[in-house]
């Protein structure tokens, strides 16, 4: 632990006691060096409060404190967006502030979800973890998780579902947050009110959780607080040294915002759920990602009107422009997959592959601004480019999202059941709806 914090100390030390002004190198590195201990912190801390409050609750605190640089810089830029709207810098503050929240949620899945599902795998070896299955065929073993996941995905689907409509609208508005925040809402009382499930602890967590009740809540808290401190202090200069970077290598600050940013910032979440695999624990390591997607698909989303009306002084939905509708509607369609993947409550490392390929596609399609004419029934020749192959990369996840949901049907009434159940306060399991080994995939 000590350790750990003393890797936030020459920031806090640095920059935010001291106010030394610091080249924009050492702060990007010093930022990021400062949220990787924060982060080991904040898995300490959440692990620890397994013991006092439910899990589901606990990683879903957890989530919320790892997406806090996402909050920031989201925020940070809403903000400006509403200092002089109408202006060339508010309508390229608003690009910004779409182009960080929609580059997170892709990546978070897309990197995410795939890689940690990879890293399950491969470590189950010597990780002895029970939740990896091994099955025949290429690349087929997978790694299945806790039926108590249902409520995180019927929420995170209800939320995608959502925000197809949200580009159809005069930009983000108060409708929007009033209901994407309230999914979230309600998420957590739910999540509050689950089973007290203790799991065993080894390692720094199991010493915590030796101390007597008073002592482990206020060192939880303090936990909580500080590593959450660290990440809101250190992702601001962080932001705008890679905005600064990026120019002066000939990037474009959208690129930057959009992709490296929310690439550094979710770093606490990768680390966080990585911590968690390496101890067996895919499961909770899997809850803290979905829940980590839940809070960046609807608070992150649903609370960029409220800091952009707060900044303009009267309400405002925070405009969006073509390209913008079309990020979102592209992050939708992704997520939707993406759900269809998880909605046999398995992800296969051939799934897993597929996820981290179309994000690749995407990516490179997105950097490098090529434009590609494709012979189209009915439509002829079209040629993608700009907002176009945002719309035709969110046409290929939809086509695959509906026909995983049309073969697991089954799958997903399931997962609706016992989601529902949950949501009305009925805890207990039916074996009547265990689960379907998804053998299609």
């Amino acid at each position: 632990m000590f350790g750990a914090a003393l890797l936030t100390v020459p920031w806090l030390g640095l920059h935010s006691l001291f106010g030394i002004e610091l080249q924009t190198g050492v702060t990007v590195a010093l930022s990021g060096i400062a949220v990787l201990g924060a982060s080991f912190l904040l898995a300490w801390g959440a692990e620890t409060a397994e013991a006092d409050v439910p899990r589901a609750f606990a990683l879903a605190i957890l989530a919320v404190l790892a997406v806090a640089p996402e909050y920031a810089v989201d925020a940070l830029y809403a903000w400006e967006a509403g200092i002089n709207p109408g202006s060339p810098e508010s309508a390229e503050a608003a690009s910004l502030a779409v182009a960080n929240m929609t580059g997170a949620n892709r990546i978070l899945i897309g990197i995410g979800w795939s890689a940690i599902a990879l890293f399950t795998v491969f470590r189950a070896r010597e990780t002895g973890d029970e939740a990896v299955e091994n099955r025949p065929g290429f690349l087929a073993d997978a790694v299945r998780l806790d039926t108590g996941i249902s409520t995180e995905i019927l929420f995170l689907f209800v939320a995608t579902m959502f925000a197809f409509f949200v580009p159809l609208g005069d930009g983000i508005g108060a409708f929007d947050m009033f209901v994407l925040v309230g999914l979230y809402v309600s998420y957590i009382l739910v999540a509050l009110n689950s089973p007290h499930e203790h799991e065993e602890q080894i390692g720094v967590p199991a010493y915590l959780q030796s101390y007597v009740k008073p002592k482990r809540i206020a060192t939880t808290l303090s936990l909580f607080l500080f590593s959450g401190f660290v990440i809101l202090v250190a992702v601001e200069p962080f932001a705008h040294g890679l905005e600064e970077l990026g120019t002066a290598v000939g990037v474009p600050p959208f690129l930057m915002i959009q992709w490296v940013a929310p690439l550094a910032s979710e770093s606490p979440e990768l680390i966080v759920v990585a911590y968690l695999v390496n101890k067996a624990r895919s499961t909770a390591g899997f809850n803290a990602l979905i829940s980590s997607k839940l809070n960046q698909w609807t608070l992150l989303i649903g609370t960029l009107v409220l800091v952009y009306s707060l900044s303009l002084g009267y309400y405002g939905p925070l405009p969006l422009d073509n390209h913008q509708a079309g990020e979102i509607w592209l992050t939708a369609a992704q997520s939707y997959f993406a759900i269809a993947v998880l909605i046999s409550l398995t992800i296969s490392v051939r799934e897993a592959l597929v996820l981290l390929g179309l994000f690749f596609a995407q990516f490179i399609y997105a950097v490098t601004g090529a434009a590609v004419t494709l012979p189209i029934p009915v439509l002829g020749l079209v040629t993608l480019d700009g907002t176009t192959s945002l719309f035709a990369f969110a046409v290929v996840y939809m086509a695959l999202g509906t026909g995983l949901f049309i073969i697991r049907w089954r799958e997903l009434h399931s997962v609706a059941r016992r989601s529902i159940r949950r949501v009305r306060g009925d805890f207990t399991e039916d074996a009547s709806e265990e689960p379907v080994a998804a053998a299609e995939d």
